[in-house]
Order: C-alpha cells, then structure tokens, then sequence
C-alpha cells in the first residue's frame, strides 16, 4: 500500500496557557529554527521566554479558535479528507512537525495499515531549513527507529511550480473580484526569517522572491513584497509586513489586498497576526479598506493542486494511467 502524509508545522491542542506553553517549548527548541547554540539559548528559552510568551499567545489564538479547534488543523483535516476522496487508491493521511497529531504517530499508523511506500509532502512551497529540513529531519529519525522501513519520497520546494501559481492566480482573482472594493495595491506577506540563515545559504528569500513574480506575471499586476512575524533582535528579512502597512496610507493607498502565498493553511499568523493585528495597524494609520485573503486551504484549487503534485511525484509507484 502507498501512504501519503501531508505536514504542516503545527498547533497547541488549545488555547490555554498550559497547551501553549507545552506547544511552544517544542517548536523553539529545535535547533533547525532557533540557531543558537543550546548552551546559550535554553536559559532565554525556559528563563524568560516560556514565563512570558504563553500568555499572549494564547489570547491570541483565543481570538481566532472556532467550534473544530484550531483553524490550522481543522483544515488540514478536511485536506486530507478530500484527497482520500480523490485518490481512493492511497491512504492519505496528515501531521504536524509540532504538536498533534506528529509525525512518528502518523508514520506508525501507516505502517500498521500496511503502507510498504511513503510520500511525505510537507506543505511549505519555498524551502526553509526552518520549515522543509526539519520535517524531514522528524521523518527520517522516526525511520532510525524502525527495523522494517517503509520506502520514502519527499516533495521538493515547489516554489515556482506552474500548478502552485495557477492554484494561487485562481484563488487570489475569486476572491478579490469578489470584493466589495477595487484594491490599490496587492501586499503578498511571507513568514519572515533572519537575515543570518539567508547568508548562509538558505534559499528561502529567493523562492519567496521567485513565487511573487510568477504570480504576478500571471495576475497581470503589480505586487509588493514583505516578510512577517519578527521575533528577537537580529536583523530579519525587510521589508517588513507591520511597516509595510503603516507606510501605505502614508503614501496615499487606502485600499488594500493582502494574500499570503507561502502559508498553505490559514494559522495563527494569517487570521490573527494580519487578520486582526495587521488590519488594525493599516486603519490606525489611515487606512480606509483592508482585505486579508484566505489561503489556499482546502479550496477547489488547492485539491486539484495537491493531487496533481502527488500523481506526479508518485509516477513509478502509481500504475501508469
């Protein structure tokens, strides 16, 4: 049997102080995103940052958490619902590299259903070592453990693959036409990184880059570009998304759209960083009318997106059509 795994980054079970508190000491104790050595960064970690940091985040996901959970998992779920769907012939299934359900218990599962061949596909287009490698490194050191491995494909970064910018030129044109509103200005917003791991040769930037210029070619208009979620001191990826939005009525546009191509799922950082935070931060300073637009999620285009890179990725483990 072929499995595929679909994997997204992850969520605290809940939006309790407790459950965020357990979800962020994973996530920023992986060496692959805070690159600091641990004898230096576990202090700040369990000194400051979990006595802190918690608290606000979790207000914070209490603003966006709906009747499934958390938004990023629920529609992960219904993902991975709907390939089942399309690809009978497989046993789909999806994880978080944080956070539950993980990936050494989705692996086990579909090695218990029989799965002799896995396609793990995690949801980030532009590669990050802070994103994409650490999947992998998740994955591969659940296959260290195991006697019996199943065979394993990885998706590649697919950045500037013609079915991810034909997903997102079809889903950004249904929804701003679909806008009450003509916007002056479309703002694509990528997660920020620090300039440090660009310098050392991570390729993020310029799949980022990349992705903002197919698309707009195939929108046939102009975009801007910034970089979101700033954390600590070091210099990050400019501009950023917070300026960004302060300086467009500050330059006359007061009407404005903003997608975020490098998130496959709407989280914390699309519905409350943008959503809430960043649409207050545009209007505060003189903004008229914000648009935060979905990701692709589980829409139409995003299914026929994801079979169609599956297919193409499994040809050889497929029976050819």
């Amino acid at each position: 049997m072929i499995g595929v795994l679909l994997i997204n980054l992850g969520t605290p079970d809940a939006p309790e102080v407790r459950a965020v508190r357990r979800y962020l000491a994973e996530f920023l104790s992986d060496p692959r995103v805070v690159e600091i050595p641990r004898i230096a960064w576990k202090p700040i970690l369990y000194g400051v940052i979990l006595r802190t940091r918690p608290k606000k985040s979790a207000e914070a996901y209490n603003q966006i958490w709906t009747n499934e959970g958390s938004p990023l998992r629920a529609i992960a779920h219904r993902q991975a619902e709907a390939l089942r769907k399309r690809l009978p012939e497989l046993s789909v299934h999806y994880a978080m590299r944080y956070g539950h359900p993980g990936i050494a218990a989705a692996v086990e599962r579909m090695v218990g259903e029989g799965c002799t061949r896995i396609f793990s596909a995690p949801l980030y287009p532009q590669y990050s070592a802070a994103t994409t490698a650490t999947a992998n490194d998740a994955l591969f050191g659940v296959l260290a453990r195991m006697r019996a491995q199943p065979a394993i494909r990885t998706l590649p970064p697919y950045f500037d693959d013609p079915l991810y910018v034909e997903a997102l030129r079809t889903s950004i044109s249904r929804q701003i036409a679909s806008l009450d509103f003509a916007p002056e200005r479309l703002l694509l917003s990528f997660h920020g990184m620090p300039q440090r791991t660009i310098d050392l040769g991570d390729p993020y930037h310029r799949h980022c880059l990349e992705t903002a210029r197919l698309v707009s070619d195939a929108l046939g208009r102009e975009v801007d570009v910034a970089f979101q979620s700033r954390f600590g001191r070091a210099k990050w990826l400019e501009p950023s998304t917070d300026s960004t939005l302060a300086d467009y009525p500050r330059r006359g546009i007061r009407r404005i759209a903003v997608a975020t191509p490098g998130f496959s799922v709407d989280c914390l950082e699309t519905l409350e960083e943008l959503g809430i935070r960043g649409r207050q931060t545009f209007l505060r300073s003189g903004g008229e009318q914000f648009a935060l637009l979905d990701c692709l999620n589980d829409s139409p285009e995003s299914i026929f997106m994801l079979e169609r890179l599956i297919e193409r990725e499994l040809a050889g483990w497929l029976p050819a059509a």
